[in-house]
Formats: structure tokens, sequence, C-alpha cells
């Protein structure tokens, strides 16, 4: 008896090539972080104190250059330094040390659209190194040594791709326990049509946030899961999952619940790590601000342009 063959790959085509082609380029172009019209100096806020003399917009703009070109702060104020004199402004320059204790504090905004007609929810989790002595006590005592990470928790639009919500937490928090904050995130009056995730987020408070926003909870019953006997928000979704389960079979209800789509959510953690695989400030609020810029900036490149494609094989 011969083996089956294995059926061919999908072939996809790109239908706006020339647009994305442009958008692409235009990510490079420092007209689409520098704004000379932009607010650089602080506004008074009426409380008593030494003002800031820099707006948080300054401040952002550096630390966006800053993980945009990989740069250290020092020459982050250089580049900056240049931009400003190119565009004939008198505009004073922050040093390094203003930097980073702006950095500490900053309130960083995302930037991603709201969702046209409801919003498709997708979060997933990703680990982040940190900059430290964790290399090297793993080069002492060896493998076994037990590293620390920052994991970078996010909820994606899976319309637009942009990052809606984000969490930093120590490799300490699980992914679950995340999930009602990153919806917290969300307004309360954008509506959320379902959330995907994998099993991990196969828990009662999961499923509770999810339909305390009214949404369909798009998560696959963990392996060997049990159907839930106590009643409370979500379960009978979730119990309904479960056996639509067992009678079709899970990769059946992954093809009918929409559940593939939650691999945009992995492609845009690959998009992140591609921006640094490891977090350089050494304090964690401060790379709390860190990371969010880097979601803030993959959120900019989405809004210049994406990919339409189109399965034509």
């Amino acid at each position: 008896m011969g083996v089956m063959p294995k059926p061919a790959a999908p072939v996809y085509r790109t239908t706006n090539w020339p647009e994305y082609n442009a958008a692409l380029k235009r990510r490079g172009s420092l007209e689409v972080w520098f704004d000379p019209e932009m607010h650089w100096l602080s506004k008074p806020c009426g409380r008593p104190g030494r003002p800031m003399r820099f707006s948080d917009s300054a401040i952002e703009l550096c630390l966006t250059l800053k993980a945009l070109f990989n740069l250290p702060l020092r020459q982050v104020t250089g580049l900056v330094a240049s931009l400003i004199k190119m565009a004939g402004l008198d505009w004073p320059v922050p040093d390094y040390t203003t930097l980073c204790r702006r950095q500490k504090t900053l309130k960083v905004n995302l930037g991603g659209r709201a969702s046209l007609g409801g919003l498709h929810l997708l979060v997933d989790s990703t680990g982040i190194k940190m900059t430290g002595e964790g290399e090297w006590k793993t080069r002492k005592h060896g493998a076994s040594y037990r590293r620390q990470w920052r994991k970078v928790h996010l909820g994606i639009d899976a319309g637009t791709l942009d990052i809606r919500a984000i969490e930093v937490t120590t490799n300490a928090i699980g992914d679950a326990p995340t999930l009602p904050v990153l919806l917290a995130q969300i307004p309360g009056d954008e509506r959320i049509l379902s959330v995907g995730g994998d099993g991990t987020y196969d828990t009662r408070d999961c499923h509770a946030a999810i339909a305390g926003r009214g949404a369909d909870a798009v998560i696959p019953v963990r392996r060997n899961g049990q159907s839930w006997a106590k009643g409370g928000p979500g379960v009978d979704a979730r119990n309904e999952a479960l056996r639509a389960t067992k009678r079709l079979g899970r990769a059946i209800w992954k093809k009918w619940s929409g559940y593939h789509r939650r691999s945009l959510a992995e492609t845009k953690m690959h998009c992140f790590k591609l921006l640094g695989q490891r977090a350089v400030a050494r304090t964690f609020d401060r790379q709390i601000t860190e990371l969010k810029v880097r979601a803030a900036i993959l959120n900019r490149f989405s809004e210049i342009g994406t990919p339409v494609t189109v399965r034509i094989a």
C-alpha cells in the first residue's frame, strides 16, 4: 500500500505590492518620526516644584529613535541634535541623563487604531532577555542556572494587526492572569467580538473576563480537559466548545472556530523581536517603557501600510 502524498503547500499572492513596497521604503524615512510642528517643550502643569523642560512627545521621540536604530542614549542625543539643526530649529536637546530619568515614568501612547465593526483580539506572549548578570551567571554555573527574563503579553487586532494592549511582567507571571489586564486596556465603549488564545488561557478567570466584555472565547480546551460543573460567566460557552471538540475533533473545531487566526499574533511576536532580542534598560520600570516604545513603532509601521494577500492555489 503506497503512502499518501503530502498535500501541496498553499500559494499566496500580494495584491497591493506597489503600495506595500512604497510603505516599506517610507518606514525608513525620518520624516515619519520627526515632526517640526510637534510640542517640544513641556507646558506649565500648575503643580508646585520645578516643571519638566521637555514634553512627553519629545522624550518619546528620542526613545523611539533609540529603539528604531539600536543606539545608546548618548548617540541618540547627537542624532536628535542633527535633526533639529537640519530643520532650522532652535530647540534644546535633552541630555542622556534626562532621557534615562524620564524613561522611568513615561506614559507611551501605543497609537493603535480603533476597530471598525468590532474587534477580534488575539492574545499571546513571548520572552525577552535582559541585559545584566544573567549571561555571566549562566556561563559560570552552566545551563542549569535559572535565568530571568521579561514576558511581553500582547493583545493584537486581527484586522489591522495593531497592538491594542501590552503588559510586561517577570517570567514568574503566567499568561492567564494577564488576560483581564489586557482586556481592561481596550476602551469600554469599543465592542469586542472575540478573544483568541491558546490553551493556556483556558481558565475560569479568563472566560469570565471575556464574557464580561460580551465577546466569544476562541480558546481550545486543554488536553484532557473536563467539563466545568459550577456555573458562572463563560462556563456554558466553554463547555460547549469541549463538547464540539469531542464530537468533531480538535482539528475541525479549530478550523470551524477561526482559531488559526492566532498565527497572526505569532507573526507579530516575530516582528516584535526583530527590534531586539533583549531589553537594554537596567531597571524594570525603564524596561516596560522600552518595550512599549517598540510596540508603538510596530503600530506606526502597520499604519503606514501592510500587505494584502490572497490565496491563489
